[in-house]
């Protein structure tokens, strides 16, 4: 099986800075990782690599610096990498990733699987794995959290899609895609023959002009989501503590709440 992984490099810490004329995150020079759910996206590809054979492929889109994500997925043991690098990608939001992504999706053609984490820890939109499948015109399941059979002729996929009551099981046709949940499994480290061969490694990297894309669909030009205005919330005030006898608390508790008009 031809599988691949889409994953992202995030800012490691919550301290993030914003440009003020593009309100987008300003990522060069702030420490990055792969994104955490990403990370069960990579070990789900690698498993299913194992079990059925075929070939992993990492794909990210971002600044140069994205490389290291990319040499960390070669130590866990990835196949293949490419890097998505171009300024005209800068500024994307979830619909102009999803296209970017999708258009390397076709140049690389083979595949018969697409795995992505459920959503990114600095954007939480849940929205580029959807947005590749809907541009590809091929299905999805999101929230995965075990891949129940790939039958031998490797034409289609069942799996556990997790639900709030519990999971349903979804069965379609391959090639498809699925973004799934931690539940899923439990990444495995680096090694150190991947380390050896990460650091040796030459990364892929594709721009604007390798692939069969439309500019006008790209980056801020191509975002119909934009960001007018970022801002801290203002902290709220302390709230009142009662003191005393339960009975006299509630009784206290429930007068409060007339005042302001709550009940």
């Amino acid at each position: 099986m031809n599988i691949i992984v889409f994953i992202k490099q995030v800012p490691e810490t919550t301290e993030v800075k914003i440009n003020p004329e593009t309100n987008t995150l300003i990522r060069e020079g702030v420490t990055s990782i792969i994104n955490p759910f990403d990370m069960y996206a990579i070990e789900e590809g690698l498993r299913v690599r194992e079990a059925k054979g075929g070939r992993v492929t990492v794909i990210t889109m971002g600044p140069p610096q994205a490389e290291a994500a990319l040499r960390q997925c070669i130590a866990m043991g990835v196949d293949e990498v490419v890097l998505l690098s171009d300024r005209v990608f800068a500024g994307s939001d979830t619909l102009a990733t999803s296209y970017t992504l999708s258009c390397a999706v076709r140049k690389i053609k083979d595949f018969d699987l697409i795995i992505c984490g459920k959503q990114a820890s600095d954007g939480d939109t849940a929205q580029v794995g959807p947005g590749i499948a809907q541009h590809l015109n091929i299905p999805f399941v999101t929230y995965v959290r075990k891949i129940e059979e790939i039958p031998e002729d490797r034409k289609s996929i069942r799996v556990e899609k997790m639900v709030d009551e519990g999971y349903e099981v979804r069965e379609m046709k391959l090639p498809a895609l699925i973004t799934v949940v931690k539940e899923i499994n439990e990444p495995r480290l680096e090694s150190l023959r991947g380390k050896l061969n990460a650091k040796k490694a030459q990364i892929p990297v594709w721009t604007f002009s390798d692939m069969e894309m439309d500019k006008e669909r790209l980056g801020l030009d191509g975002s119909p989501t934009q960001v007018i205005k970022i801002f801290t919330p203002q902290p709220r005030e302390a709230g009142e503590i009662f003191e005393g006898e339960a009975e006299d608390c509630v009784n206290k508790l429930v007068e409060k709440m007339k005042e302001n008009k709550i009940v």
